[in-house]
């Protein structure tokens, strides 16, 4: 018992003291997030449900790769809306719709 709250002990400590280097890096996109996510929850269900190693792994392939087409919309999403956001406060500013062509020959 005292193995186990050792090392539970170093293992949060080890978590804790690595939480800040993880603010240096650089923002992970939609895309990653949801590979993520959806890859670490593919494995758990995976596990459960297949009994074992074979399981989670498929699992986490699959949820990786659903994850992945789900922060791809969402990126896409966002994107759209910042473009309309865009696009109206241009409007609303100039009283026209900025033009599609902005190197025009005239």
């Amino acid at each position: 018992m005292k193995k186990l709250i050792l090392y539970t002990g170093v293992l949060m400590a080890l978590l804790l003291s690595t939480g800040n280097f993880a603010k240096a890096q650089h923002k992970i996109s939609s895309q990653g997030q949801g590979a993520i996510i959806g890859g670490a929850g593919g494995a758990v269900v995976g596990g459960i449900v297949g009994h074992g190693v074979g399981g989670a792994l498929i699992g986490g392939a699959i949820g990786a790769g659903g994850g992945y087409i789900i922060g791809n919309e969402h990126r896409k999403h966002a994107e759209k809306e910042r473009r309309i956001a865009y696009r109206e406060s241009y409007y609303r500013r100039h009283h026209h719709y900025p033009n599609a062509y902005v190197y025009q020959r005239r």
